[in-house]
């Protein structure tokens, strides 16, 4: 019974196969599947099966495909699958993965993409149609096939079920990560016509304009240097305020911390254009109070910089608060007791020990404005960047995709750079202060002239960022903000306003549309994201199986690639075939899983690490397979890391900007691009109104969430211990 479960494990996935070639359509089109006009021109046509479109319709080169379907067989067909089995599985697999990716690879828009296919079949029509459901289907049943035939031979302990685990999550990055990114650099070495020209990759790559002094790199680095200085400065200021002092407003800069998660990265921009652009309230209080013609100097370097410092502060904050609170009192009263004096044991001891915090929140900050675009975008005038200039590339005037690759590239290493330094310095587990001896004791008061600067600054800072966001919350209620404050409801009404009469609601606002299609993108990317960021963190904190660093380090440039890289990369892969994903909404929930993906890892590997691997073993020493131990035993211990991955998922689905504002269309337009777009159009007092909606919005549902999962954790201890009791009677 047990050798006819196993064979049976492999069965669903070849019938996959076969139904794949034989009954669903093959190539895609514009209406999608469930609209089932592809069933017009069945089975020879357009919306033909593969087989179809080979005996009917005169493809020929699609025969090859039935090829490893019909090696699967043969295993099938033996009353006991072993290595000998697995062989053959693992060939029908890779054949059918290796053929499948020839056929997509060969043809594209124009034609054939190489003279021999050309030659032994004649020419192609100029348009030629991407990939279907069937291919898709096919690709999964085969890979599917690959990894049962791996688990005959051994691989992952023979648990299948961890193997196509490990094979899809593999799959979808190499589909919606590598392959891009391949695509993206072999695009730097093309002309516009689609020639390979190993000159024209070097040209572009060293254009003065991105290495001078002035230019798009060094920009970059400065800005990237100097936002994360400020931003750590004043993180570790508000840090010590909130763990060392006794400072009234410590609760005021907690709640501050929130705010850059449930807010847009780009409106703390749009807010500084109205509090000091040319029209902005302080020029205009200084213009009508001292006569101070206000200018232009919030756009550009110090603007953004600015904007940067305000939008990392908080995120930095974050780091630099749990180190200063892990600092033990111990080494701290020790120096007291040695008689050293407070300034001395603040330099010598607490600082040195936060070192690994401060270089973790420097290096963050480098991360963060590496690949912010909302703030540049709307505060750089002329001053560029690597994430507005690859952005200017592919849709200004000279749509440059050659020079958009190369930009994009130079951005991808930089950042990955910055992301493996930061690796490197988390992994040395140096510096540690808290042991399993019991340590007592409060921690060291900070110096008179410390604790009064660190006051001194964090107040002002704190009101200041409270205005800005305070503007957003409250700008969409006057006429003009900066020239006429008449309290108004129009620019709400715009967005948002409906009518209910005679014929029922109806909604009049211009961005309802957005709205509801953010929502709804958002509310399928989540729970996606959620679950290959937790799939991702158990395959690498629970099991063990040959290639796990290759698959790390691909997990590790799924959460590097900056949005504008990912955007830039996904129009160069999947505008034309053999994927032909732009302008739906699967290409924007794809960009959402893998943008989000890397805190769901951190977050899962962070949790499976508090439970005991013992629970797991139990499981599957009584027989229950590893589907049924995670489904019964490791998923209800996930909750918290589960809630915790669908409302990240969810809030950075709908505040997100710098990937997929290369990525809509007139049909699939997203809140966030729409504000941007009302913002480049001077249409401020909608914009704001519009983010502010967005802010309230997410702020409901991060609170929601919180208080489900506050809980979920206080009913933990009641629910276990009967069954403790009950165990020890």
């Amino acid at each position: 019974m047990r050798e006819r479960r196993r064979r049976d494990a492999g069965t669903p996935w070849l019938a996959l196969s076969w139904a794949a070639l034989v009954l669903l359509p093959w190539s895609g089109d514009d209406a999608g599947l469930f609209a089932f006009l592809w069933t017009g021109t069945w089975p020879s046509g357009v919306g033909g099966s593969a087989l179809g479109q080979a005996v009917l319709g005169g493809r020929l080169w699609l025969l090859p495909l039935l090829v490893p379907p019909a090696l699967a067989l043969v295993p099938f067909a033996h009353q006991r699958l072993g290595p000998r089995e697995g062989a053959w599985l693992i060939g029908a697999g890779l054949l059918g993965l290796l053929f499948l990716a020839a056929i997509a690879l060969s043809i594209d828009l124009r034609g054939w993409t190489w003279q021999l296919p050309a030659d032994l079949f004649g020419p192609l029509p100029r348009r030629n149609p991407g990939l279907g459901a069937g291919a898709m289907l096919y690709a999964f049943g085969a890979l599917m096939l690959l990894c049962r035939g791996l688990t005959l031979r051994g691989a992952c302990g023979g648990d299948f079920f961890t193997a196509g685990l490990l094979g899809t999550t593999i799959g979808v990055i190499v589909l919606f990560v590598v392959y891009p990114l391949v695509r993206m650099g072999l695009a730097a070495f093309q002309t516009p016509r689609g020639v390979y020209d190993l000159g024209l990759f070097w040209e572009r790559l060293s254009n003065p304009a991105i290495w001078r002094p002035d230019g798009v790199v060094p920009n970059t680095l400065m800005l990237a240097l100097a936002s994360a200085a400020s931003s750590t400065l004043l993180a570790l200021i508000f840090a010590l305020v909130t763990d060392r002092t006794r400072f009234f407003a410590r609760g005021l800069l907690r709640v501050l911390s929130i705010l850059p998660i449930i807010a847009p990265p780009f409106v703390v921009g749009l807010a500084l254009i109205l509090l000091m652009g040319r029209s902005g309230a302080i020029n205009r209080l200084l213009e009508y109070a001292l006569g101070i013609e206000g200018g232009r100097w919030i756009y550009g370097f110090q603007g953004i910089w600015f904007a940067q410092t305000l939008s990392f502060t908080p995120v930095a904050y974050l780091v630099l608060t749990g180190v200063i609170q892990g600092i033990s009192p111990a080494l701290e009263e020790a120096a007291q007791t040695l008689r050293a004096s407070p300034t001395r044991v603040f330099f010598t001891i607490t600082l040195p020990l936060a070192l690994p915090g401060i270089v973790n929140a420097f290096l963050i900050g480098v991360i963060e404005s590496l690949a912010d675009f909302g703030n540049p975008l709307l505060l750089g005038g002329n001053f560029q960047v690597l994430a507005t200039s690859v952005y200017f590339a592919i849709v200004g005037a000279r749509q440059d995709r050659g020079t958009a690759s190369v930009l994009g590239l130079i951005l991808l290493t930089i950042m990955m750079i910055v992301f493996l330094v930061q690796r490197r310095i988390l992994a040395g587990k140096g510096f540690v202060t808290i042991s399993g001896k019991g340590a007592g004791g409060n921690p060291a008061p900070l110096p008179s002239w410390a604790r009064w600067t660190c006051q001194a600054v964090a107040l002002p800072w704190a009101g200041l960022t409270l205005v800005i966001y305070g503007m957003i919350l409250f700008g969409g209620f006057v006429e003009n903000w900066g020239l006429n404050h008449t309290a108004t409801l129009k620019h709400y009404a715009g967005a948002f306003g409906f009518d209910y009469g005679a014929n029922g609601l109806k909604l009049t606002g211009q961005a309802w549309e957005s709205l509801f299609t953010t929502l709804r993108l958002a509310a399928i990317a989540a729970p996606l994201t959620a679950l290959l960021g937790l799939t991702t963190a158990y395959l690498l904190a629970r099991r063990r199986f040959a290639g796990r660093t290759t698959f790390e380090i691909g997990a590790l440039t799924a959460a590097a690639v900056p949005g504008t890289v990912l955007g830039i990369a996904y129009i160069l892969a999947f505008n034309n075939p053999p994927l032909e994903f732009v302008q739906t909404g699967a290409i924007v929930v794809a960009s959402f899983v893998v943008r989000n993906m890397g805190p769901g890892v951190r977050a899962g590997v962070a949790a499976l690490e508090q439970i005991d691997r013992s629970l797991e073993e139990a499981s599957l020493t009584l027989r229950a397979g590893s589907f049924a131990t995670i489904r019964y035993i490791v998923a209800p211990l996930l909750k918290p890391a589960i809630v915790a991955g669908l409302v990240y998922g969810f809030v950075s689905a709908m505040t997100s900007i710098s990937a997929v504002i290369f990525l809509v269309s007139p049909g699939i337009t997203l809140s966030t691009v729409y504000i941007v777009n009302l913002a480049e159009a001077g249409t401020y007092g909608m914009a704001i109104a519009y983010a502010s909606v967005l802010i309230v919005l997410m702020l409901g549902v991060i609170l929601g969430i919180q208080f489900a999962v506050g809980r979920r954790r206080i009913a933990r201890p009641a629910l276990i211990a009967p069954t403790a009791t009950g165990a020890a009677a």
